[in-house]
């Protein structure tokens, strides 16, 4: 493997990774991915300006993120791979990396407050994770708003992370990481970021095929019955294709169809309205299918790291 462990450590880091993210939730002071953030910030404002802005943006992420990841590489490599340093040195970085706690923490007060009628408060809670508007968003909005984002993050925050942990470590989880920060803060296509964020959301989108489908697999497996799981995955099918991110569509509409909901549609984006392709099928989201689709986040972390253990029993015992 890459990291010079056996896939038992890899198992057991993942474990451990999960755990202190749960435990310690995000860091409140000098958070590494807010550092790296205020960094992708100023190299867009230094570099994104004049001709040749596709190059410039290839040049920004190459210095955001490359010369990062060489670092956490190297210490990883200084480190050697006795003793219990370079077992700590992993699993810290993936700790940072990770989004599991995050993503309930903010989340579920959404939940609390539609559970109370408070539309107000659930409407200021759920601007501060997505970039839509809600200010007069309904009870339905908003759930759609946050039940989107639990699903999509989950792949970003939580599977994605873990899948390259798996392949490379630490370094690995780092790498996609401020990889996908990037496609967030950049990939977007407005005029500004259109040529500047291109390199940005093509390699997040690369980073991202894989493990998109394995999290929108495993939506698919944790759906309840037969007749959900069958749902979950003519949704995929279906709907997916329709959405013009490769990753994100087959995450959100296997998701949705997963839990039964209807998800997708109009929203919207700096004062226009945006009519996005339908997610799922069933009733209309509300807010009770916000922490539904949390613990369906959950559930799949928890078969994740399920079946990396099981796997390396298997190899323990195959070499045994």
């Amino acid at each position: 493997m890459l990291t010079g462990l056996s896939f038992g450590a890899i198992a057991l880091l993942m474990v451990a990774g999960v755990l202190l993210d749960l435990m310690l939730g995000e860091a409140r002071r000098w958070h590494p991915l807010v550092g790296f953030g205020n960094l992708a910030m100023a190299l867009e404002r230094r570099l994104n300006r004049g001709g040749l802005r596709f190059w410039r943006g290839a040049l920004a992420w190459t210095l955001a993120v490359l010369p990062l990841t060489a670092l956490a590489a190297l210490l990883i490599r200084l480190l050697g791979t006795n003793g219990a340093l370079p077992w700590l040195a992993h699993a810290v970085m993936l700790y940072f990396c990770l989004g599991l706690r995050s993503l309930r923490d903010h989340n579920l007060p959404i939940a609390d407050a539609l559970a109370q009628n408070d539309l107000p408060n659930a409407r200021l809670l759920t601007a501060r994770i997505v970039s839509r508007d809600t200010t007069s968003a309904s009870e339905i909005e908003l759930t759609k708003a946050s039940a989107e984002s639990l699903l999509e993050n989950g792949n970003d925050a939580v599977f994605g992370t873990l899948f390259w942990f798996i392949v490379a470590g630490g370094p690995g989880a780092v790498l996609f990481r401020m990889a996908n920060t990037l496609d967030a803060m950049w990939g977007y296509r407005t005029a500004r970021l259109l040529q500047f964020g291109c390199t940005a959301a093509r390699i997040d989108d690369a980073l991202n095929y894989i493990p998109a489908r394995l999290t929108a697999l495993s939506y698919v497996l944790l759906a309840s019955g037969v007749q959900g799981k069958l749902r979950a995955w003519n949704c995929w099918r279906t709907q997916a294709p329709a959405w013009s991110s490769p990753n994100a569509g087959p995450v959100m509409s296997s998701g949705a169809g997963a839990l039964g909901v209807q998800l997708g549609g109009a929203a919207i984006y700096d004062g226009e309205v945006e009519h996005r392709p339908p997610l799922g099928e069933g009733q209309p989201a509300t807010g009770t299918d916000i922490s539904r689709a949390w613990r369906l986040v959950a559930r799949t972390t928890a078969l994740w790291l399920a079946v990396a253990c099981a796997v390396a029993i298997w190899m323990e015992f195959a070499h045994a």
